[in-house]
């Protein structure tokens, strides 16, 4: 497993996290490995389907000895966090804030992207030992929001998740977003289910073309 502080740095130099999910465990491997051929260096495999844990240990497996780091998303409660960090996730993202999840993460040494709306939950989130802050679901509040949480909270570190897309990832870059989450606008669903590797690959590819071009100085 790879230290919080390298998941981070992985993260940071990807700018975005891919969200794979809904994939049956017979297509995860070939979709992780186009997503990474494609450029990305963050997955987030859901916690939310079957055999999860075993689908994270499958794509753990593939991608050893990559730059890319693999994690869980959708993970909603401690058993659940420690199942998914036993089958190698090196990073535990939830869509809400439940302490004891990353107290288990804080536990283990796997970097915990907590889900936040609010500044009570932002500041829940942080007091309980989140590393950074995931901003979900973005497309309710727009990119404005980051700035807003980071107003009264200081320099918080936030992942804005949910509704990002090539059309408006800059937007959330120019806001303050330390990297994004995309599951659809970066996963060619319709390429998975035709088993379509090339079309996973590019569309990757070209979300993270978008991503370094909102980052270009």
């Amino acid at each position: 497993m790879t230290g919080s502080r390298a998941v981070r740095e992985r993260i940071v130099e990807s700018g975005v996290l891919a969200v794979l999910r809904g994939i049956d465990e017979d297509s995860i491997v070939p979709v992780a490995r186009a997503i990474h051929e494609g450029g990305v260096r963050a997955l987030e495999v859901t916690a939310d389907g079957t055999r999860a844990a075993e689908k994270i240990a499958a794509v753990d497996r593939e991608l050893a000895g990559t730059e890319t780091v693999v994690g869980a998303g959708t993970v909603l409660d401690a058993a659940s966090a420690q199942s998914v960090i036993d089958a190698g996730a090196s990073f535990v993202v939830s869509p809400h804030v439940d302490t004891d999840v990353i107290r288990t993460c804080n536990r283990h040494g796997a970097f915990v992207a907590p889900g936040v709306m609010t500044p009570t939950e932002a500041v829940t989130a942080m007091d309980a030992g989140a590393d950074v802050l995931k901003m979900f679901p973005a497309k309710t509040v727009g990119p404005a929001h980051i700035g807003a949480l980071q107003g009264p909270l200081g320099d918080v570190e936030i992942i804005p998740t949910g509704g990002v897309s090539r059309d408006n990832v800059a937007d959330y870059f120019d806001a303050g977003a330390l990297a994004v989450g995309a599951g659809s606008a970066l996963v060619d669903y319709e390429a998975v289910d035709d088993g379509d590797m090339d079309r996973v690959r590019e569309s990757a590819a070209s979300f993270v073309d978008a991503v370094e071009d909102a980052r270009a100085p």
